[in-house]
């Protein structure tokens, strides 16, 4: 179990204090919806959440098997809807590998991608297309 304290600023402005280890991060609302955009939103930390989540879970997978992904880059395109109720629509990730595996360990890690606990926690209107870019 994981605590977080949140503290409404004003301003549309959170800060958030992750209780383990008392690192800080401010939210804002964005520019889209009546706020400053002068820090992730709240949404922003869920596609951040996503990227984090893949990465960390696909270095699980390499560590265990031996491969050094040092460099593997991941982005994260948030969308939000168009229409009510507001919420996200689409989180469309790349993933850039920084070393050539065959076939049988890029299907692993691809798994290894979509069981992250954030994926797997997203409501499943979200889509998340997933695009691998590996070297040649």
């Amino acid at each position: 179990m994981v605590k977080i304290n949140l503290t409404y600023q004003g301003g549309l402005r959170c800060e958030a204090t992750h209780m383990p280890s008392g690192m800080v991060v401010q939210t804002d609302a964005p520019v889209d919806n009546h706020g400053k955009g002068a820090h992730f939103s709240p949404t922003d930390l869920v596609a951040t959440a996503l990227g984090s989540c893949m990465a960390t879970i696909i270095g699980i997978l390499a560590d265990r098997k031996g491969w050094n992904l040092e460099g593997m880059r991941i982005s994260v395109t948030k969308e939000m809807t168009t229409t009510p109720p507001r919420r996200i629509a689409r989180l469309t990730t790349e993933i850039w590998m920084p070393i050539a595996l065959d076939a049988e360990s890029r299907a692993q890690v691809e798994r290894a991608a979509y069981t992250c606990p954030v994926h797997q926690s997203l409501h499943p209107d979200v889509q998340i297309p997933v695009t691998f870019h590996w070297p040649a």
